[in-house]
């Protein structure tokens, strides 16, 4: 990193400190209702699940819970690398066959299993996490069972008490498992995303292909942005103004990923947007379609939770005002790379549709204010005259700011605050 960069980070942080400083000596000191985020949560109470219940309340291989299968593994696969031996002592293993194949599962499926183990002995002293069926080799297992991947375990507690199962299931869901199945009597079963998939990544983007308009009037595809571009977004009160790229808060331009695509039809626009990203929609009923959207009819919502018969924020056809126009048809594409750029307004119109700059938090406005240090940081060094990063300057992957921000985030804010698909970081 050369010196000017390093004096921009450094910047950076210590306005990040800064901010934090007062969001939480402001929160501790506050004597009125509501939350105190600066001090840590008491202990969440815990609901037990039911028999068959399973959290998310959605199918297990679908893009809100573990993902798709991906194909069996087996010891002469080239992907039975990706599985690795689990020798917490904290953990029982059943292991009927004496292989021990339920021994070996993802990273992901370990790292959130050991979690649990550790959850289980401060529940119950004395009791530990058993594991009955981790990876099977056997085929004992219904047809594309994740047991086949590594990324499923089977699970009671070492007594066997049966009334602790609930609870179990419960724990499993705060350990991080992507889907947890209080499925018998007898045991709970919990899965993880695919180590690869898109269901396993955080965060929101645009696939590279999707188009930003600059201040000038040229379309670019928004893999290109450079720093110094002004590109086309909405102000508070929803007027279409030119505002400055800051950064890619990601960028991957390998991995292929799924994108939730939003289709409207008059307007014609068809948005490609990753699931946890935050689109918005307007709760202007009226069916005229040529109906101007205003910055107090809107709100932000993960592109997930859009339906058809919503009304999306688009540009009209002159390019003078935003128009909210209604959802006709959503389905899931896969990609090759994405890209998620940052702008000084926190919005930016993509292939003419108004979208949020943030991910995974529900919350544009929260969000949009958690990166206030960073504005701020970009316009001292760009008064005093120091060169800064490049938007994209940090290479593939998340740039360290929103990185920062999100593992405070999960310590300031509730599990159930974030996107289920933006929890991989946590």
């Amino acid at each position: 990193m050369s010196p000017p960069s390093s004096v921009m980070v450094v910047l950076m942080r210590l306005a990040l400190s800064g901010f934090l400083w007062l969001l939480l000596a402001s929160a501790g000191s506050g004597c009125g209702p509501g939350r105190g985020y600066g001090k840590r949560r008491p202990p969440k109470k815990l609901t037990p699940l039911a028999l068959k219940q399973y959290i998310p309340n959605v199918a297990e291989k679908t893009l809100g819970a573990s993902g798709k299968y991906e194909g069996k593994i087996t010891r002469n696969s080239e992907r039975f690398k990706d599985l690795t031996p689990n020798y917490n002592p904290d953990i029982i293993f059943k292991d009927e066959e004496n292989t021990n194949a339920d021994r070996l599962m993802t990273q992901r499926c370990k790292d959130k299993l050991n979690s649990l183990a550790i959850s289980v002995m401060n529940q119950w002293p004395g009791v530990k996490l058993r594991v009955t069926e981790g990876w099977d080799e056997d085929g004992h297992h219904s047809e594309e069972s994740l047991h086949y991947e590594g990324r499923a375990v089977d699970i009671t507690t070492s007594d066997r008490n049966k009334s602790k199962y609930g609870l179990l299931s419960r724990l499993a869901v705060e350990a991080g498992f992507d889907w947890v199945y209080y499925e018998s009597k007898a045991h709970i079963h919990c899965s993880v995303k695919a180590e690869n998939s898109v269901a396993a990544k955080s965060g929101g983007c645009f696939p590279g292909s999707s188009s930003v308009i600059l201040a000038d009037g040229r379309v670019k595809p928004v893999g290109d942005l450079e720093p110094g571009d002004q590109v086309l977004a909405a102000d508070p009160e929803g007027n279409i103004v030119s505002s400055d790229f800051l950064m890619f808060m990601d960028r991957d331009t390998k991995i292929r990923r799924q994108f939730y695509v939003l289709e409207t039809e008059t307007p014609r626009r068809k948005l490609t947007l990753t699931a946890a990203h935050l689109v918005f929609i307007t709760n202007n009923n009226n069916n005229n379609n040529n109906n101007t959207a205003d910055g107090s009819d809107i709100k932000a919502v993960f592109a997930s939770s859009v339906t058809p018969g919503q009304r999306i924020v688009v540009m009209d056809e002159d390019a003078h005002r935003l128009v909210a126009v209604t959802v006709t048809r959503i389905y899931v594409e896969e990609h090759e790379g994405s890209y998620a750029p940052v702008t000084s307004h926190g919005t930016i119109l993509v292939d003419r549709v108004l979208v949020s700059c943030y991910a995974v938090v529900e919350d544009h406005a929260l969000a949009h204010r958690a990166f206030a240090p960073y504005r701020l940081g970009r316009a001292f060094t760009s008064i005093i005259g120091v060169a800064t990063e490049s938007g994209g300057a940090h290479g593939d992957g998340l740039h360290w700011y929103p990185d920062v921000l999100f593992h405070i985030g999960t310590w300031l804010l509730d599990r159930d605050s974030f996107h289920p698909l933006g929890m991989l970081q946590s």
